[in-house]
């Protein structure tokens, strides 16, 4: 990959704000699409992301902002994607343009919801891209600790090592450590799983255990993770690695993750609808919840995935968290 080629980011919550902050680290030109003319303009005019992150102030120099996809899309070499999964559909609809040719990059953490595919899965299938010009990013790095450039961790995964590099080095810093991986499919799933215990964890928290439990609850969950990321795609790798312990153990307890502050607010008694009106951001484990036990349900041969069970229950059966957590604690070692 040229070290000329153009880079562009889809989307405008914090973690798109927090890669466009990555990248001005590295690049001259960044390609900035976001569907709101009025995020646009404050941007423009105060250089800062209204909405979140808005610390972050940019160098508009560097930035090329539109609320138009076709046009960031044929202008860019390398898409850079991180609208929530349960929405990107809805903007993927407004492409007009070839993308085949173009090196496409998941920050989205879930599944497509309109064709149960992983978004790389989605891009090759219904968008004709190479699974070779794929690539997933996977932390353990929260955007608010981007904001304050405080040293993080990346792993990008492509099948094209060079690709992969090519997207880290943009994407490095003196607070950005990055490393590549070969295991896309085994990543993009952990990315997604990882929301469904963070929401656990703070179901747990809301309900009233203490960390004790949660220290059960996350070792029994990097089991379950790689019991579930087996069955779809069998490799070896090593689930003790940062992109997948490292980024279930962050997302599971840090205060900066909006899947435990959904699963919290469940616990203390939240509906699923007034938990999701109560917060600003999108908590993808909600709809990752309901992708996972299905295509688990699907499989011959199920893994076993009590905690996955357990919030798809309290999620979508509306059990009650409190009976279900119990009958859950019985179920963990």
């Amino acid at each position: 990959m040229s070290k000329s080629l153009k880079y562009a980011v889809f989307g405008a919550g914090s973690w798109a704000t927090a890669i466009v902050k990555m990248l001005s680290e590295n690049l001259d030109d960044i390609g900035w699409y976001m569907r709101s003319a009025y995020t646009k303009e404050h941007l423009l005019r105060e250089q800062h992301n209204p909405n979140y992150l808005s610390s972050v102030e940019f160098h508009l120099e560097q930035l090329k902002l539109s609320n138009n996809i076709n046009e960031m899309a044929d202008w860019a070499d390398v898409l850079i994607f991180v609208i929530p999964s349960a929405f990107i559909q809805t903007e993927l609809d407004k492409l007009t343009i070839d993308i085949s040719s173009k090196t496409i990059v998941s920050a989205v953490k879930g599944i497509v919801p309109e064709t149960g595919l992983l978004v790389g899965e989605h891009f090759n299938e219904h968008y004709n891209v190479p699974f070779e010009n794929i690539a997933i990013i996977a932390g353990p790095c929260h955007a608010e600790e981007v904001a304050l450039e405080r040293l993080s961790y990346l792993t990008i995964s492509c099948w094209d090592s060079k690709k992969a590099q090519h997207i880290a080095n943009s994407l490095s810093s003196d607070y950005i450590n990055t490393k590549i991986s070969d295991d896309v499919i085994g990543i993009e799933y952990g990315v997604m799983l990882k929301n469904i215990y963070a929401i656990a964890a703070g179901i747990a928290h809301g309900l009233g255990y203490g960390d004790n439990f949660q220290s059960i609850l996350m070792s029994n969950a990097i089991r379950e993770m790689k019991r579930y990321i087996k069955k779809v795609h069998k490799m070896k790798r090593n689930i003790n690695n940062s992109a997948y312990l490292g980024d279930l153990l962050v997302t599971g307890y840090s205060t900066f993750s909006r899947n435990r502050m959904f699963g919290n607010m469940i616990g203390k008694g939240y509906t699923v609808k007034s938990a999701q009106m109560e917060m600003s951001m999108v908590a993808e484990g909600f709809y990752a919840t309901k992708s996972a036990y299905f295509i688990n349900e699907k499989n011959e041969k199920k893994a076993d995935t009590p905690i996955i069970d357990a919030v798809y229950a309290i999620l979508y059966d509306n059990k009650n968290p409190k009976k279900v957590f119990k009958k859950l604690t019985e179920k963990l070692d």
